[in-house]
């Protein structure tokens, strides 16, 4: 297999292919999301008779008599309902196929990112297992797995890892795939990693540790030269994969030979901070407050992504929707390790409000660049390994050709 084709285009059906898993899982997260909804609207009512202030604390506890009876045979009726009808999905399911529709596999990587966390407690099948992919097919572990897929294996590999609420398919963009430009200028194999992105960043660089430690181990030729791509929440995936092998001493961080990251909020998301302040503005009126619960719903990896987060410290201890401000751990980038970051600005020029305050639309310049007031915390990363992309949204830095001659200069 040549390097320049080692991933193929796949083409993205009109809709997507649904398993008999996939039904399972949305059954399941139906009957979640009603017994969620049941508990809010007791939690309403509940405080509407209690009449309590329009500021204060929201009535926490059930309803109690007639009206605490039928809420708790509510949820009691959906569970039920959902057992019964998982029980039959279950006997008629089949093994799905190994590659399954582009479509598909955005509809779910999408519902990971904003609840994966839940389906992974819940056991729901929907929740994306962590692996390595080629060419949207998981690798096979074992050394003669691996060297039946890369029969010409270098000792130089390179994984990207995608952001929040994607999956490895959609590296590829109006026709671009930096992995393309990638195995053609470095001459070697370019995989992807598949996971769920609403997961805890930490928990997920832990696995993505252990999968890169499998992947030195098993590789078919001494891997002495490894490169790690990441894209917004990747990149931040990436150096929590580095912190965890640092502290394990795990192999392949003497390995790891350049990170690169594309608009990656290193000090955290605007819009998120943003969401969050309205989820706590309408959480002051106990008559809001229900409300509030449902608009607030998010998954632990997009709180991670307030501010930043790569490692347990960081948010252990502050209650499942996350620190209200910034308790990081100072996280330095790893040492003797080229490190790369892109950013982009949707205006022409990079000045103004505009620029300092929108960023790519998703994340602010300065975010993806490091940069920050603290010492502790800002990134020193030189300016030749910086680089700004204007007029570009946050995926435009996907597609964007001066993206990848940047990354095939710094890394070849």
């Amino acid at each position: 297999m040549s390097e320049a084709g080692s991933i193929a285009v796949l083409h993205t059906p009109r809709r997507p292919a649904l398993t008999l898993a996939d039904l399972r899982g949305l059954v399941q997260l139906g009957v979640d999301a009603g017994i969620g909804v049941a508990g809010i609207a007791e939690q309403l009512h509940g405080t509407i008779l209690a009449r309590r202030a329009p500021l204060g604390v929201p009535h926490e506890d059930g309803t109690r008599g007639l009206t605490g009876f039928v809420y708790r045979n509510v949820r009691g009726g959906m569970r039920l309902v959902g057992r019964g009808v998982d029980g039959v999905l279950k006997r008629l399911e089949a093994e799905p196929p190994e590659a399954t529709a582009a479509s598909r596999e955005a509809v779910l990587a999408a519902v990971n990112g904003l609840w994966g966390d839940h389906l992974a407690a819940s056991g729901n099948p929907l929740a994306i297992p962590m692996s390595l992919r080629h060419a949207g097919h998981r690798l096979a572990p074992g050394r003669d797995a691996l060297a039946a897929a890369f029969p010409d294996a270098g000792d130089r590999v390179v994984v990207l890892v995608h952001g929040l609420c994607m999956n490895d398919l959609q590296w590829q963009r109006q026709g671009h795939h930096h992995g393309w430009a990638l195995a053609r200028a470095l001459g070697c194999p370019v995989l992807s990693l598949h996971y769920n992105t609403g997961l805890h960043v930490s928990h997920n660089g832990a696995r993505f540790a252990a999968l890169l430690e499998r992947l030195v181990r098993d590789w078919p030729v001494p891997l002495s030269r490894l490169v790690i791509v990441g894209h917004s929440m990747g990149g931040l995936v990436a150096r929590s994969a580095i912190v965890h092998a640092e502290q394990h001493g795990l192999a392949w961080r003497s390995r790891l030979q350049a990170l690169a990251c594309l608009g990656t909020p290193h000090h955290g998301a605007l819009l998120e901070r943003a969401g969050h302040l309205i989820d706590s503005v309408l959480g002051a009126s106990p008559y809001l407050a229900p409300f509030a619960r449902l608009l607030g719903v998010r998954s632990a990896g997009i709180n991670d992504l307030r501010w930043g987060h790569v490692r347990d410290e960081d948010w252990c201890g502050h209650g499942p929707d996350g620190p209200a401000r910034d308790h990081r751990v100072p996280t330095p980038l790893p040492a003797g390790v080229p490190v790369y970051l892109v950013a982009a600005t949707t205006v022409a020029e990079p000045r103004g409000l505009r620029h300092a305050l929108v960023g790519d639309g998703l994340v602010t310049v300065a975010s993806a660049w490091g940069e920050h007031r603290d010492p502790a915390l800002a990134l020193a990363v030189p300016a030749g390994r910086k680089r700004l992309v204007t007029q570009a949204g946050h995926w435009d830095l996907l597609s964007r050709a001066e993206v990848a001659e940047a990354l095939c200069g710094w890394l070849a």
